[in-house]
């Protein structure tokens, strides 16, 4: 293999990884989501910037208001995940880019002036920052289980305003009894990959 990363590692991030849908009940902390953070923050974007929010939701009340805007078949597990994140885009973004891309710093009004404009490109590296997340989750030690079966626009009025755009919601902890489906195939190098 021609991969830097040591085997065990990729097994964690990725080979032996698996979306969980039941998880124990110990807790996740917020040393450890604050350490995914400070590891994740570091993937590219456009721009650099960083539209990805994250709303943690911890709280019994807050947890309520949340499964009922789950699709029936992901309420159960998110009752019961130990944590829920609920990721997000922030379509404002732009306001923040004099600060996160110093190089350019007129790239705010040069190209993210017009709302969607700034949509499009929030809710495409939102979800690069997702990803990112979802691996950080797994370098943690813990399991993610990332569900897009949902109301959105139930979501964006219970916990979030006008200029968040929900994208993912995810349960988080450390996998359970039967936590995982077997794994399903993937598509092989040669009908994914083109050279021209």
């Amino acid at each position: 293999m021609s991969l830097v990363l040591d085997p065990a590692a990729q097994d964690l991030l990725f080979r032996e990884a698996h979306t969980a849908n039941t998880f124990t009940d110990e807790p996740v902390t917020e040393e450890q989501v604050q350490a995914i953070y400070d590891l994740v923050k570091f993937g590219p974007t456009a721009f650099n910037q960083t539209p990805l929010r994250v709303t943690l939701v911890r709280s019994a009340e807050a947890r309520e208001r949340l499964v009922q805007h789950m699709a029936e078949g992901n309420r159960a597990k998110t009752a019961t995940a130990p944590l829920v994140a609920i990721l997000s885009a922030d379509n404002e973004f732009h306001e923040e880019l004099p600060t996160l891309f110093p190089a350019f710093p007129q790239a705010k009004d040069a190209f993210f002036a017009e709302r969607p404009v700034r949509e499009g490109s929030a809710k495409l590296n939102a979800a690069l920052q997702a990803a990112y997340f979802i691996v950080g989750i797994r370098a943690a030690g813990l399991a993610a289980g990332p569900m897009t079966g949902f109301d959105a626009e139930g979501i964006r009025k219970e916990f979030l305003d006008d200029d968040h755009t929900p994208l993912i919601v995810v349960n988080i902890g450390k996998p359970g009894e039967g936590a995982s489906y077997p794994r399903s195939p993937r598509l092989p190098y040669e009908q994914v990959f083109t050279t021209v």
